[in-house]
């Protein structure tokens, strides 16, 4: 197989990005906060699109219809329901959160895998959090393989994108966090108290949180069968979340 054919088609013609999968493309359209620029699905209709019709604007600048292996071509992957749609660019947060209106948030430190990327983003969404800190170095972006496997919820988050790890974890103290970091060998996660306002970070899939900033937090470990075993990243981040929000009372049923 060539391997550019798992690589989404990049539209130069349209100055915004891809979102393509059934519920993300309706998470787009639901939040309102992006403008839907083209639309890509075919004829036949996909059965997707019962559910994506009601969302859209009464006035759709562009729908093209496409031949199914045009939209695996351009998404990059067969996993996009008969539907891609272009849409203007995410809107990330300028400044890091105020730590007196985002109690709870979340530090992802160099996750690199997109899927965990957009899990942990669903998960984060799903608990209450308030807000998330990605890093420009050595970490995934936000892409629409990243975007598909949050479900499209990670448009209904706030996001800021630090320079680096350490200078993340520098302005969150600075505003009033208080870190919580998520080790092998810390406080056991279930038994430890969580002060507000919170910060959750996560560590990169392979060898976890940097070393040079353990220190600045409160380490805390999951409870597991053996320690020579670790949960997956983006299991791990759902657990804690779901642990802090639960503890804290910030996600009530």
């Amino acid at each position: 197989m060539n391997a550019n054919q798992n690589k989404p088609i990049q539209n130069k013609s349209l100055q915004g990005e891809m979102v393509y999968g059934a519920h993300p493309v309706i998470e787009v359209l639901k939040a309102k906060k992006r403008k839907l620029l083209s639309l890509y699905t075919t004829k036949p209709l996909p059965k997707s699109w019962d559910r994506i019709k009601p969302h859209l604007p009464k006035f759709v600048p562009n729908i093209q219809y496409v031949a199914k292996n045009v939209l695996d071509r351009m998404a990059g992957s067969t996993d996009h329901n008969g539907v891609v749609a272009w849409v203007s660019p995410f809107k990330f947060a300028n400044k890091v959160f105020d730590a007196r209106q985002k109690k709870f948030i979340l530090l992802l430190d160099s996750i690199q895998d997109v899927r965990n990327l957009g899990a942990i983003l669903r998960s984060a969404y799903c608990t209450g959090v308030d807000g998330v800190v990605l890093c420009k170095t050595q970490s995934a972006p936000l892409t629409p393989a990243a975007f598909k496997a949050s479900a499209g919820l990670a448009e209904h988050l706030d996001i800021y994108v630090a320079a680096s790890i350490k200078s993340a974890v520098q302005e969150l103290k600075h505003s009033g966090y208080n870190m919580y970091m998520a080790v092998l060998g810390g406080k056991d996660a279930t038994l430890a108290e969580y002060k507000k306002p919170t910060c959750l970070v996560i560590g990169n899939e392979a060898i976890g949180i940097s070393k040079d900033i353990i220190s600045m937090g409160n380490p805390i470990t999951l409870p597991q069968r053996t320690p020579e075993i670790s949960y997956n990243a983006s299991v791990a981040a759902g657990i804690l979340m779901f642990l802090i929000s639960t503890k804290t009372e910030m996600l009530k049923s």
